[in-house]
Formats: structure tokens, sequence, C-alpha cells
């Protein structure tokens, strides 16, 4: 039925403008989602580039200073640009440590005019004369200094931390690198050493923290970790003092672990501890008495609370062990009342007056060792036997007795 309204009709002229200008709506929606997306592309090979740092530093040919690095002199290269460039330490040991410069005798008027002429007619020649003025008298020549603070495997450490931006952290090595990246201006690297001792210290580690703690403890950063370690060989005493590793300690510092009065350790083990180092020094020095060595520890042990089987049947039989500290014991324990406590530990009452920890040097600052408050108060009294009998592996003096 036709109603007299007119249909809407659509021609083909209008399907096609429609198709068109969606067309278009496309391309310009496109054209824009492409102006949003970057035209370049960051490419990195961070790896490459320490790898190849790594192989620079590790060729003397290609480096411009030497450091020859503790006792033994051991020959460290490096490159002054990168050393410069990464701490301003070494920017200024090895770039502001020139002699001081001649004072420049005045020129006549003549030279005046002669040396004019000269740069007048020899532009090259002047451009590259200033260029080597800059640079310095030493500009080119490969320079050597001596690093005496540090071990070489510490400054080894420290130089490719230096050039490639990455190194392994070692329990061996890790105090010595973190005073290092602390004295060269290294705060990242002495953070991140900070961060792991705090992770590492455990039975295996312990010993080896400790003994390059003798080595760097003038420097600050070691004392702020010092007692963490010493508080975690008193959680686990027991386990620290049967390490095979813990004879390799100096002798002042198992005498510091064994006097702590926090130390969960039970006496005996503290007998086996010190008679285990004693035969290790002995072996390391024939010469010396076996007797005279463990001696440097009795006085740290309560023999009285060993078990009075223990003290006849273990300790007695080998003759270390002065009879009269054996029969006071005894003594004790058949009755507490006729034993003076003080005269079986007269150590024990004498350390509960100050139990600090502290750095022992000489009167001349020339040594420095890691020690108690309380086992400092019997050194003088000790100087003749300390004279003798070293540390397991040796005692370990330091250049010097400042704080850095």
């Amino acid at each position: 039925m036709f109603d007299g309204t007119t249909p809407n009709v659509v021609t083909p002229d209008a399907m096609t403008e429609g198709r068109r200008y969606s067309m278009l709506e496309q391309a310009i929606a496109m054209a824009g989602a492409l102006s949003d997306e970057p035209d370049f592309s960051t490419f990195e090979n961070k790896t490459g580039l320490a790898e190849d740092m790594k192989f620079l530093a590790s060729m003397p040919e290609l480096c411009d200073v030497t450091f020859l690095v503790g006792d033994t002199r051991e020959p460290v290269c490096a490159v002054k640009a990168v050393l410069a460039a990464r701490s301003r330490v070494f920017h200024k040991l090895l770039y502001n440590s020139y002699s001081p410069q001649k004072k420049k005798e005045p020129m006549s008027r003549e030279k005046k005019i002669k040396l004019f002429l000269k740069r007048s007619s020899e532009p090259l020649m002047n451009l590259q004369g200033q260029q080597q003025g800059r640079q310095g008298p030493q500009g080119n020549v490969h320079q050597t200094l001596i690093v005496e603070e540090f071990e070489p495997d510490v400054f080894r450490q420290l130089i490719e931390y230096i050039h490639t931006g990455c190194v392994t952290l070692q329990p061996r090595t890790l105090l010595g690198l973190m005073n290092a990246a602390d004295y060269y201006g290294l705060d990242e690297l002495r953070k991140g050493c900070s961060g792991f001792v705090q992770c590492c210290i455990n039975v295996d580690t312990v010993c080896a923290l400790l003994a390059s703690a003798e080595r760097y403890i003038q420097y600050k950063c070691t004392k702020s970790m010092v007692q963490k370690v010493l508080e975690f060989v008193d959680e686990h005493g027991n386990e620290v003092l049967n390490l095979g590793s813990f004879t390799l300690l100096p002798q002042h510092v198992v005498r510091l672990i064994m006097a702590r009065e926090e130390l969960r350790a039970d006496e005996f083990t503290k007998f086996q501890a010190g008679l285990m180092w004693s035969k290790k020094h002995c072996d390391n020095q024939p010469n010396t008495d076996l007797k005279e060595v463990i001696g440097n520890f009795l006085e740290y042990i309560q023999f009285y609370k060993i078990p009075a089987n223990i003290l006849m049947k273990e300790i007695h039989p080998l003759g270390l062990v002065p009879y009269h500290i054996i029969m006071n014991a005894l003594a004790y324990q058949a009755d507490p009342s006729s034993i003076d406590l003080v005269k079986l530990s007269p150590n024990r009452t004498r350390r509960s007056h100050d139990r600090g920890m502290s750095v022992q040097s000489d009167h001349l600052g020339s040594n420095t060792t890691l020690s108690s408050s309380a086992s400092s108060e019997m050194e003088s009294g000790r100087h003749s036997s300390e004279g003798a009998i070293g540390g397991g592996g040796g005692s370990s003096p330091l250049s010097h007795g400042r704080e850095m």
C-alpha cells in the first residue's frame, strides 16, 4: 500500500562517497598511530663492553699506569682515564700529583718577536704545541705507583670493578674490597660489599672474615662489621671453635674469642680449640714448645666446669695443664666452698669490669691489632712470650695505626 511518503533511496554515488570517507578516516587513524611509534631503537651490549674493558685492563701494553701492590709489589695495570672518570681520588692521584712546575723565566723582547714570527709561519705546529701543553709534561708517560694499603687480590678486584662495573664478591677479600671502595670513593661498591657482609656471615666464612678484619682493622668500615662477626661467633661458639680454619687466626684473635663471656661454647671445646691451634703453630714453627704455646689460652678456660672424668682421662695425661689447676678444679667440684672462685677464674672477674672491643696500637702507632679491653690489660706482662709466640698463620702487623 502506498502511504504517500517518499522512500529513502541510496544512490550509487552516495555509497561510493561514503566508502571514500570511511577509507580516509582509516588512513588518518593509521597515520596517527604510526606517528606515535618512535622512529628509533636503543641497542645495548653492556656485557660485551664489560668484557672488552676487562680485556683492556689485562693487557699491559694497552695500559698507561701500573700499581705495585702489597708487600710483594705485585703489578696491577690500569687505564688512567678510566680510573679518573670513575673515582675522584684516582683523578687527584693520577693527574694532580705532578711535581711543582718551574717558574717561567721572563722572555726578552727579541725572543718574543722570534716566537711571534714562528707561530705566524707555522700554524699547524703551533696548534700541536698547544695540544701537548694541555696534556702536561707527563701526558704520555707510563706511570708506576706503589700501593701498600691493600692486598694484591683486593686491589685487582677494585680495578676490575672500576673498568667493568662488576666484580665477584668473596668472603676472603670482602672486607678489604669494602675498605678499598671507601678509600677510593666508590660508594656503590662499598654499599654492595656492606650488604653482602650481612648475608655471608656463616660458619664457613667467619674465620676468613676475622682474618681479613685483622689486616684492615684500622679502617672504619671494618670496625663497624667486626662486632657483628664476633656476635655470630658467640652464637655458634662450639661450631666455630671446631673449625680447621680456626687454627689460621692470629693468636690474639683466638684469645679475644675465648675471653668473651658471651661465647656459647663449653669449656672442654675451648680447651680442644686451644690445643688444636697450638699444635698447628708448633707444626709451622718446630722450635716452639707445645706446653708454652697452649699456656697462652689456659687462663680463659674454666676447668672447674669440665667433668672430673674428662679432666683425669683426657686432659691430665697430656701433661699440658699445670697440676694445681686440675686439683683446684676437682676440689671445687667436690666442695665449692673449699675453693675461692676468683682463684679458679681470675680473669673472669677482671673481664667483668670492661668488656669493650678496641683497637690497640703501640706508642709509636706503628702496629695495630684487633683486641679487647680485658685482654689488653694483661699484654704488658706477656710481651716476653708474645715475642716468641705468634699467630697460627703468622701475625698480621699493619703498616700504620691511624684510622682511614
